[in-house]
């Protein structure tokens, strides 16, 4: 009797838990911690595993031996490794629990290591450590607390300069420290008084003596400095005061320029030499509607390689200034190109690319051959990916008559699909179509399509479109989510009953927005109420994100953020809703998360709840990935069910 009472009584317990929105059905798996979340089906784990083991490799740097850095995951991390020629063994540096995806190397013929940065738990509070080759040893070159990043060699090897915010733990200044065992960092260039500045080195001028800096307000707003790395002084490259966009900036091979991929004089970045000494700019090469994302230039100045980015997809070029050649490298995959580096000799040129049905690789155009070698081979999975579907661009009309780009991976057989709507973050950012592994589980497994917008304040389409959800424009984004909600409507492949997003605030302001015409949403470490995040995201990224949404400190501005945040609408909010979210993260705070699914469930609403304790702002550990793509697809096939 005593057992059937407890019995009732906690039955009792669980159900008055779940109408106050309390925390239903927890439990912790490893790192994970899931509620609400059903169990496993081990035929869809065993399905989906198929697509989630392939492998990828991206490029880091040359070394000077003319082998190479490549970052690539053997285990259940990303770690370092070496290749030493094409399609050539992948020889494991470093063995942490911990990723690493950024390493540099000094190009000097008799360097001793190496350089690579790593966090802990998804913190980005990344280190610097250096890399000894002769014994494989490790040392600590930072603080071992605060956040450091863009290391940059100086040419003769011996010294490092990077930003660091140990100062206040908000601005972003620069030091410049030797390698030698037992010097200490020094800072070289620090804001004055209560400015809040964030620096970024990019690079040393042909003496070691100057350092070339930017100094970034927001994504449409930087400013170039030419800084002297012993004394500090600060000497402005432009002096108009003008504010521009920067993607990338160096010192030219001839010491007196620098060349820089800006939006100067235009809607898109396009590159230009800026003299020294007249601070005038000229153009090298001809104006496109679409935005140069990197570049870089050989060491003798013969070839200048950029990559122009077309609608989502990456154009790499190669100009040979000396035969005034344009030239094309053969054979690039169709799709997104990233990490573009000339070794020493300035006779190949290194990049990661990937494609639809291609994972990241590294490949090196041989300019003497013109000719492409692949030096990695990542493997795809037990799957054939060449029979992978390729995502089709195209373009839908919004609520005041633009056009919206948008990628849409389509299944098979003719339908009609549900759809998952998939709206990147940033939100300054833009969805370029890759190696999609989970995507093509969805349209060649479950038989759902897949919608890629870049919705308005997408980069790549120019400046202008980049300000249009601004500050008090922000809820202007989520209109054009439901215009392609109304093209979908229309669409005889799709059907309208059975749509989904997934993405992070616009996820969440999208099912306050349009729960009458969505099935569910998934929301993936996303802002749930703009003032809370204000107040508790890292404090070296809130001016940073003020700039994006606007300062909460203005009373009319806070009072439209809290109108438009998700977690004031809640009441609006009628379908499912799956919430993932990194404890760790410093951009937005686990408490972001939490706050949603809480008030959420206090509603009556189905949350279901996924948290790494390891991760940051998305899941980085594979068995972290996997557990989330998992969860997403069994959200998808149950919630798809007519």
């Amino acid at each position: 009797m005593i057992r059937i009472f407890t019995l009732v009584a906690a039955l009792f317990s669980a159900t008055l838990a779940h109408a106050q929105g309390q925390v239903p059905q927890r439990q912790e798996r490893g790192n994970l911690i899931l509620e609400g979340i059903p169990a496993r089906d081990p035929a869809l784990t065993e399905r989906i595993a198929r697509y989630l083991n392939s492998r990828r490799a991206a490029f880091l740097d040359w070394l000077p031996e003319g082998g190479m850095l490549v970052a690539t995951r053997f285990a259940d991390t990303e770690q370092l490794h070496r290749v030493a020629a094409p399609l050539g063994m992948r020889e494991q540096l470093t063995f942490y629990s911990e990723p690493i995806s950024a390493a540099r190397a000094p190009q000097t013929a008799n360097a001793e290591g190496f350089i690579f940065l790593k966090d802990e738990g998804g913190n980005e509070n990344a280190q610097i450590y250096y890399y000894r080759n002769a014994d494989r040893s490790v040392r600590l070159l930072t603080d071992g607390k605060s956040m450091h990043g863009s290391p940059v060699w100086s040419h003769d090897g011996r010294r490092l300069a990077y930003y660091g915010n140990g100062r206040d733990g908000v601005s972003y200044d620069i030091y410049v420290a030797d390698i030698t065992p037992g010097a200490q960092p020094r800072l070289v260039v620090g804001a004055q008084g209560a400015q809040k500045d964030l620096w970024y080195p990019l690079d040393w001028s042909a003496d070691d003596q100057k350092l070339l800096v930017q100094r970034y307000v927001s994504i449409n707003e930087s400013y170039l400095f030419i800084v002297d790395a012993w004394s500090g002084i600060v000497t402005p490259l432009d002096t108009t005061g003008r504010k521009i966009g920067i993607n990338a900036a160096k010192f030219a091979p001839d010491g007196a320029g620098v060349i820089v991929a800006s939006d100067e004089d235009s809607e898109f970045a396009q590159l230009r030499y800026i003299d020294r000494a007249t601070h005038e700019s000229r153009q090298l090469v001809p104006d496109r509607q679409w935005d140069i994302t990197t570049f870089d230039i050989s060491s003798d100045g013969r070839y200048l390689a950029y990559v122009r980015n077309e609608d989502g997809r990456s154009r790499l070029t190669v100009l040979d200034n000396q035969s005034k050649l344009e030239l094309a490298p053969p054979n690039v995959p169709d799709g997104r190109i990233q990490e573009l580096r000339f070794d020493r000799a300035g006779k190949r040129l290194a990049f990661s690319a990937e494609s639809a049905q291609s994972p990241r690789d590294v490949y090196v155009y041989d300019l003497g051959r013109n000719a492409i070698d692949r030096w990695t081979g990542s493997e795809p999975g037990p799957v054939d990916a060449t029979a992978f579907v390729t995502p089709e661009l195209i373009h839908y009309p919004t609520w005041d008559r633009r056009n919206i780009s948008a990628y849409v991976y389509r299944p098979r057989d003719p339908g009609p699909h549900p759809a998952l709507i998939y709206i990147h973050g940033g939100p300054e950012s833009q969805y370029q179509p890759g190696f999609e592994p989970f995507f093509q589980f969805l349209a060649n497994e479950l038989d759902i399509a897949v919608i890629a917008p870049n919705v308005r304040g997408s980069s790549g389409y120019g400046k202008s479109f980049l300000k249009l959800d601004n500050g008090m424009l922000r809820d202007d984004s989520v209109k054009d989510i439901g215009s392609l909600l109304v093209w979908i409507g229309v669409q005889p492949a799709f059907d309208r009953e059975r749509v989904f997003v997934m993405g992070g605030y616009m996820s969440l302001a999208s099912l306050a927005a349009y729960s009458d015409r969505l099935r569910g949403a998934v929301d993936i470490v996303g802002i749930s109420n703009f003032v809370s995040f204000l107040n508790n995201t890292a404090p070296y990224r809130r001016d940073l994100r003020r700039a994006e949404y606007g300062d909460e400190r203005d009373p009319r501005i806070r009072n439209y953020l809290s109108r438009i945040s998700p977690l004031n609408n809640v009441a609006s909010m009628r379908r499912p809703l799956l919430v993932a979210q990194g404890m760790n993260d410093p951009r937005v705070p686990a408490s972001e998360s939490q706050q949603i699914a809480s008030v959420l469930r206090a509603h009556g609403g189905e949350v279901w709840y996924l948290a790494a304790k390891d991760e940051g702002h998305g899941f980085k550990k594979k068995p972290n990935n996997d557990a989330f793509y998992e969860t997403v697809a069994m959200f998808l096939e149950k919630f798809a069910k007519r």
